[in-house]
């Protein structure tokens, strides 16, 4: 009976999208980050490039930039991937686009260049890197001038439950995922947690920490209708435990097929 409810509950309060609209989440596997290893940093041309030449989708990560601009680069500071130091914020794009990469002749790129270089060959998945004590506002508006008039398949998706609320009201045709880690989150209280950030968000797809499968959270939302991808994959166990309990795999060098 409990189960029942909280379905009826989900039903109403984050309906799980058209299937037309998600399909194409699971026709493909996503490389973290960009193919990147043996060399070849994180977020960077080549690692995209790489996953490109692989038949790979692409998972990325964006910060905004002082003057509103999308870049591609997973931490708040520079300090461990770049030569440089500070926070991403604090400097403006045509300076980001300067930084190179450690040990690499690639520089930070912005989400535009990124948009050119792919193409739509492969799709992409773009995670905004959101803090819950920032506004996300400037972050999405930045994210999403950079899509205007890019015609191939792409999402994105955030921990923060305010990103997909934020397309939703002011892009709706752009597919929207939830980032979920149940880590130290187990309990009663973490459930509730969850479902009240479902319906906030109104996801049309979940990406779920691999480590946290077999989830009854996520297997519930997976039987509505709301496909499940699974990340980080770096293993041979972690994919079979994926393939298992996910639609498809955001996964690093190690776990790609």
């Amino acid at each position: 009976m409990r189960s029942l409810l909280l379905r009826l509950l989900d039903n109403w309060r984050a309906p799980a999208p058209q299937p037309d609209r998600v399909n194409w989440l699971s026709e493909w596997d996503y490389a973290h980050r960009g193919l990147h290893g043996d060399g070849v940093p994180e977020n960077s041309p080549s690692a995209f490039a790489d996953a490109i030449a692989r038949g790979l989708g692409i998972e990325c990560d964006i910060q905004r930039t002082r003057d509103g601009k999308a870049v591609v680069f997973h931490d708040w500071d520079l300090d461990l991937l770049t030569d440089e130091t500070g926070p991403v914020n604090k400097r403006d794009a045509a300076d980001i686009e300067k930084i190179m990469l450690s040990g690499s002749t690639d520089a930070i790129p912005q989400l535009s260049r990124l948009l050119d270089q792919v193409a739509g060959q492969v799709p992409i998945l773009i995670e905004l890197k959101s803090a819950f004590d920032r506004r996300t506002n400037s972050l999405c508006l930045a994210v999403n001038r950079a899509l205007e008039g890019y015609r191939g398949q792409y999402a994105v998706m955030s921990y923060d439950p305010r990103v997909a609320s934020w397309f939703r009201s002011h892009s709706p045709r752009v597919v929207c995922g939830l980032v979920i880690k149940e880590e130290g989150k187990k309990n009663v209280r973490g459930a509730w947690e969850r479902r009240l950030t479902l319906w906030h968000a109104k996801p049309d797809f979940l990406a779920y920490d691999v480590r946290d499968f077999p989830s009854k959270f996520a297997s519930a939302q997976r039987s509505r209708g709301i496909p499940v991808l699974a990340w980080t994959i770096n293993s041979e166990e972690l994919r079979t435990r994926a393939v298992a309990h996910a639609d498809a795999l955001i996964a690093e060098l190690e776990g790609s097929a």
